[in-house]
């Protein structure tokens, strides 16, 4: 079973390399999808450094591969024949968010989504506050 772990990953934390080597247990490979978000005036250029930087850390791992995308998530979903999508969640507000996305995914395009729950140690790992951090020279 493919999987897709779809997001901007701007930056790729610790939280999301843990649901990245969790679903390495779970699927038989792991699609990293890296993508533009336009919400947040990003381009592509961006998306394309940072799938690079998640190869890197992925290189001897086989059954991870990771790709930058604009478009629709279920349009990636449907290219690279994926079985469902992961997402993971650390509280409340990020499944009430997940819920809205996880609906027009199913209803829409027929797209499983499975949740997967954050490890409690990197529940608070956040890429909004590392970028933040990052931003005033606090090492990350």
């Amino acid at each position: 079973m493919r999987v897709l772990f779809p997001g901007s990953f701007n930056p790729f934390t610790i939280g999301h390399k843990n649901i990245v080597d969790r679903a390495l247990k779970l699927f038989d490979s792991v699609v990293v999808a890296v993508g533009v978000n336009s919400e947040k005036n990003e381009n592509a250029t961006g998306a394309t450094l940072r799938a690079e930087h998640i190869r890197a850390i992925y290189k001897d791992e086989p059954k991870v591969e990771v790709i930058s995308y604009n478009t629709l998530t279920a349009n990636v979903v449907k290219e690279y024949d994926i079985d469902c999508i992961i997402r993971g969640i650390r509280n409340a507000a990020d499944l009430e968010y997940e819920n809205e996305i996880t609906r027009v995914n199913y209803t829409v395009f027929g797209v499983e989504t499975i949740y997967m729950l954050a490890d409690p140690q990197l529940k608070e790992v956040s890429s909004t506050v590392a970028r933040e951090l990052h931003k005033y020279g606090v090492e990350i």
